[in-house]
């Protein structure tokens, strides 16, 4: 559904519940998609809040799908611009809605920026929102920033898994059941977004060990199929170093 004619911007349910709202950008040759990853539920929340510039369109998206003022928590993987930066803004329309992100984050960045004080996820915690119960792992560095974590919803296995399989364009698919590491590494050639941290391989077998049936990505189109194999993928191909010959079972037929 399309929510601004203006922006592009639109609204997809990709799970159960679960609504991806993308706005595209035209920052790189052949542009580039923004996602935010809004979750109903009886304590509804949203998965990165947009730049600060996108908050009306962001505001108007969310409207299509729930008042914003039922939001009761709104963060992020990592402290950046399209991860937080419309937080304050949605704090406001939101009175009811705590900020969260990793212990890390809200220590050195969050608590620092955020109008109202943020809850600090430990590594492995999980929480209620409703019917589902969200769990949050810590991925320092992986992709990138030592503030790093992932949200997974235990009851649809879908992994929000920020920064991880980005891929370039401007108009993709909602969903895809096509493998995305060839196009996320297509990205990571034009701009190697990657800490490559020592800890790297053990946290994708961590992400893997959750056995995602659904990886929504913030940036292109949430993967629906094999998520552990495709992180174990990422994972051997970062690993390999070369980023040239993507690893995934399905990529040959793809």
């Amino acid at each position: 559904m399309i929510t601004n004619k203006d922006t592009g911007t639109r609204v997809d349910e990709v799970g159960a519940g679960i609504y991806r709202i993308c706005t595209p950008l035209d920052v790189i040759p052949g542009g580039f998609t923004f996602n935010s990853y809004l979750v109903a539920d009886d304590e509804p929340l949203l998965f990165h809040t947009g730049y600060r510039k996108l908050f009306p369109i962001t505001l108007e998206a969310i409207g299509k799908v729930l008042p914003v003022e039922k939001l009761r928590w709104i963060g992020g993987s990592h402290f950046e611009g399209d991860e937080f930066g419309a937080l304050n803004d949605l704090l406001a329309a939101a009175p009811g809605a705590t900020p969260f992100g990793s212990e890390i984050g809200v220590l050195t960045s969050i608590n620092d920026f955020a109008s109202r004080p943020a809850r600090g996820l430990q590594d492995g915690e999980e929480f209620s929102i409703g019917s589902r119960r969200m769990k949050w792992l810590y991925t320092p560095h992986v992709p990138h920033g030592w503030d790093c974590g992932i949200l997974f919803d235990l009851s649809t296995k879908t992994l929000l898994c920020g920064d991880l399989f980005t891929q370039p364009g401007a108009n993709m698919p909602p969903v895809t059941e096509s493998e995305v590491l060839s196009a996320s590494e297509e990205m990571r050639g034009m701009m190697d977004y990657y800490a490559h941290a020592t800890s790297m391989s053990a946290t994708f077998e961590r992400m893997a060990d959750l056995q995602p049936a659904m990886l929504a990505c913030q940036h292109g189109s949430a993967y629906r199929g094999d998520g552990a194999a495709l992180l174990r993928a990422l994972a051997a191909t970062l690993k390999k170093g070369d980023g040239k010959q993507p690893a995934h079972p399905n990529a040959a037929r793809a």
